[in-house]
């Protein structure tokens, strides 16, 4: 993704904020350029995986523009852009059976783009080859339950062995007598991803039923008595309740303060010593300013800069 000389790779899994920032405003200024956006947080905030798979192409910074890209439909503007691969290289992924995580870091790190951004903390080989994780905003992972369960609060152990299948019956934990139901998302999720690695269970996990949307989760949660799933804490509705995990219950007040302890970062991936251009450094400050704070709210997540 390309905006007037600033080149954008995301993961799949990386959030859609930037969608939101792309939508508010269309001002001509090059001071108000700078709030013109680009997607972001992943549409699974909204319950919807994102896709867009394959090749965006460049487009301008002016708001006709980001309107293209947002939509998925970005134009060339001139022979001297050139098609920028969006990083976003899971295309094939779900029918390959393989989970490509790193698009956008690995963008960002071989150069084919300025910005990358990824919906997970860099791991220490990503920051050995000088990756920076520019956080701009928080997201809880919450654990959800039908209404009707009476087990309220969970330890960060007892959701591990749970969704591994070591404890499979909710009187295990003070419920009913009754066989847990496992539900979680398909392996092309970025909360999947970032909800088995937080708890230590990545390729462990004994899902009764795995969905292709938070959506589908949270309803088939809803409908059944003693279902367990996990989806984003702006997703979580009054038909599901989230559970307290560690003794902490999940609000964006526990994101925030760091101490919800299942939850992921939103990051704008640079490299080290790799100097902006112009346009992709005004764009990285707008971003991790403080004016993105009630866009990054009504996109569902905690601002990490407010």
């Amino acid at each position: 993704m390309h905006v007037d000389g600033a080149r954008l790779a995301h993961e799949r899994h990386a959030p859609h904020v930037l969608e939101q920032l792309a939508t508010r405003q269309h001002a001509p200024d090059v001071a108000k350029q700078r709030a013109q956006k680009v997607e972001f947080l992943e549409r699974e905030l909204n319950g919807d995986a994102a896709c867009g798979n394959g090749v965006l192409e460049h487009a301008q910074l002016d708001g006709p523009a980001l309107q293209h890209i947002a939509g998925g439909r970005g134009r060339r503007r001139g022979a001297a852009q050139k098609r920028v691969h969006a990083a976003d290289q899971l295309h094939h992924a779900e029918r390959l059976g393989q989970i490509v995580v790193s698009a956008g870091i690995e963008a960002a790190l071989a150069g084919s783009c300025d910005l990358g951004l990824s919906s997970r903390e860099l791991s220490d080989d990503e920051l050995s080859q000088g990756a920076v994780a520019n956080v701009i905003a928080k997201d809880g992972v919450a654990v959800v339950v039908n209404p009707e369960n009476p087990v309220t609060e969970l330890t960060s152990e007892q959701i591990a062995k749970i969704f591994t299948g070591e404890i499979t019956n909710w009187s295990e934990l003070g419920g009913e007598d009754a066989e847990i139901a496992v539900f979680g998302r398909d392996s092309a999720s970025g909360t999947r991803s970032a909800f088995e690695e937080i708890l230590g269970i990545e390729d462990q996990c004994a899902y009764l039923n795995e969905y292709s949307s938070t959506g589908d989760v949270i309803g088939n949660v809803a409908s059944n008595p003693n279902a367990i799933g996990y989806a984003s804490l702006s997703a979580v509705d009054e038909s599901v309740a989230a559970v307290s995990v560690d003794g902490v219950i999940p609000t964006e007040e526990t994101v925030a303060d760091g101490s919800f302890p299942i939850q992921r970062p939103f990051v704008v991936v640079t490299v080290e010593g790799t100097e902006l251009s112009p346009a992709a450094q005004a764009f990285l400050d707008y971003a991790m300013s403080a004016e993105v704070a009630d866009i990054i709210a009504a996109a569902g997540a905690v601002a990490a800069n407010a």
